[in-house]
């Protein structure tokens, strides 16, 4: 009958192996721990490590009033209109937006620059009858009819 054969597996040390690699890291890893100097040096010298050292030790305080805060029903509510918010404002299209933040700063300048004249009734009524002012009334009727559908429909189903 065949004999077993002797296995003998030594001991490993953990503490041994670390200290061999970290005896041979310096050579090995030499640009690599001057270039971590280099950034850890940086971010001291912009004060961003004594930051990270104040906001690690009052983290748990921080947090704690963060939860706090949380907690409330004010800011249960505004979580919950910026999630709203978040998904009708990724609705629509960039292209509109740009178009009313465009027409902004041109229609404050025109306001501007035109109080010194006086403002005649069929002036008004001449500009009113504009193609660009009836398509952005046409634009603001559809809008006031829609927020009314939807304040209808909250009102009847509380």
């Amino acid at each position: 009958m065949a004999q077993p054969i002797p296995l003998e597996v030594p001991p490993r040390d953990p503490v041994r192996e670390l200290r061999a690699r970290l005896e041979r890291a310096p050579e090995e890893h030499a640009e690599a721990i001057l270039a971590a100097f280099d950034v850890l040096q940086e971010l001291h010298d912009s004060g961003f490590l004594e930051t990270a050292r104040g906001a690690l030790a009052a983290s748990d305080d921080l947090l704690d009033r963060v939860v706090e805060s949380a907690k409330t029903p004010e800011a249960i509510r505004a979580i919950r209109n910026l999630v709203f918010w978040r998904q009708t404002l990724g609705s629509i299209e960039p292209e509109w937006f740009k178009g009313i933040f465009q027409a902004i700063p041109e229609g404050i300048a025109q306001a501007t620059a035109e109080r010194e004249q006086p403002v005649s009734l069929l002036d008004l009524l001449r500009r009113l009858l504009h193609k660009d002012s009836l398509r952005a009334l046409a634009d603001a009727v559809d809008f006031l009819q829609a927020l009314g559908r939807h304040l209808h429909s909250l009102e009847s189903n509380p």
